[in-house]
C-alpha cells in the first residue's frame, strides 16, 4: 500500500463518486467529496488536500471551468488535477493536458491504473513540497546571514533548518556557531567601550578638578579655610 494522501473527488453522480471513494480508501488515502465544481472549490479553499479527480461533465460550474480556476489560484495552482471521465475526444484531453491537468483517466476505470496515475501525481506533488521547503529553508539561512551583517541577528528562525541531517543542516549548525561567537565578540567589545568610557569620565572628572583646584581663587578659599580652622582652634584651647 502506497503512502495515503488526501484526495478530493469530483463528480456530480453519487455512484461514481461513491465508486472512486471505495477504490481510493482501499489504497489508503483519505476521500472527500464534490458534486460540482463550485463546491470542490469551496472544499479546496477551506482544507489542506493534496490531489483531485475531477469529471469534466457536470452542472453549475463544469470540470474544464474547475480546472482553469483551480490553476488561476496561487494557492492552489500546485495541485496536481487528474481528469476523470468518460468524454475521451483527443481534443478534450489534449485542452485539459494544456490548462495543466497532471493526468487523464477514462471511465470506466482500472483499479491499478488507478493506482498507478494517483501514485505518481502525490509523489510529483511531494517533490514539489520538498522541493519549495528546501527553498524555503535556504531563504532563512540566507536572510539570517543578511540580518547579520546589518546588525539584526535572529538565529531562531534557523532552529528548524539546524535540525535537517543534509548539507543544508550542517550549513544552518555552523552558521549559527558562528553568529554566536560573533554576538560574543561584539558584546566583549561593548563592554571594553563602556568601560573605557568609564574611564575617560574618571579622568576627564580628576581633570576638571585639578584644573579648579589650581586657581587663584580656589587657592584664596583653602588658605582662608586654613585660617577659619586655626581661629576655631585657638579659641577651642
Amino acid at each position: 500500500m502506497s503512502d495515503g494522501g488526501r484526495v478530493l473527488v469530483v463528480d456530480d453522480e453519487r455512484l461514481n463518486r461513491m465508486i472512486l471513494r471505495r477504490a481510493l480508501e482501499s489504497q489508503g488515502h483519505v476521500v472527500d467529496e464534490a458534486e460540482n465544481g463550485r463546491v470542490a472549490l469551496a472544499r479546496l479553499a477551506a482544507g489542506q488536500l493534496d490531489l483531485v479527480l475531477l469529471d469534466l461533465v457536470m452542472p453549475e460550474l463544469d470540470g474544464y471551468a474547475t480546472l482553469a480556476a483551480i490553476k488561476a489560484d496561487p494557492a492552489l495552482g500546485h495541485l496536481p488535477v487528474i481528469i476523470i471521465s468518460s468524454v475521451e475526444e483527443l481534443d478534450s484531453i489534449v485542452r485539459c493536458i494544456e490548462m495543466g491537468a497532471t493526468d487523464y483517466l477514462p471511465k470506466p476505470f482500472q483499479p491499478a491504473i488507478l493506482r498507478a496515475r494517483v501514485d505518481a501525481s502525490l509523489a510529483g506533488k511531494r517533490l514539489r513540497d520538498l522541493e519549495l521547503e528546501y527553498l524555503e529553508q535556504v531563504s532563512r539561512v540566507t536572510g539570517a546571514a543578511a540580518a547579520l551583517e546589518a546588525g539584526r541577528a535572529d538565529l531562531g528562525s534557523l532552529a528548524e533548518v539546524a535540525e535537517r541531517t543534509d548539507a543544508l543542516g550542517i550549513l544552518a549548525r555552523r552558521f549559527m556557531s558562528m553568529a554566536r561567537e560573533v554576538q560574543a565578540r561584539e558584546e566583549r567589545l561593548r563592554e571594553e567601550v563602556r568601560e573605557l568610557r568609564i574611564e575617560i569620565d574618571h579622568v576627564r572628572e580628576a581633570r576638571q578638578v585639578a584644573e579648579i583646584t589650581e586657581t587663584e581663587f580656589f587657592r584664596d578659599l583653602r588658605n582662608r579655610a586654613g585660617d577659619l580652622r586655626r581661629i576655631i582652634r585657638a579659641d577651642e584651647e
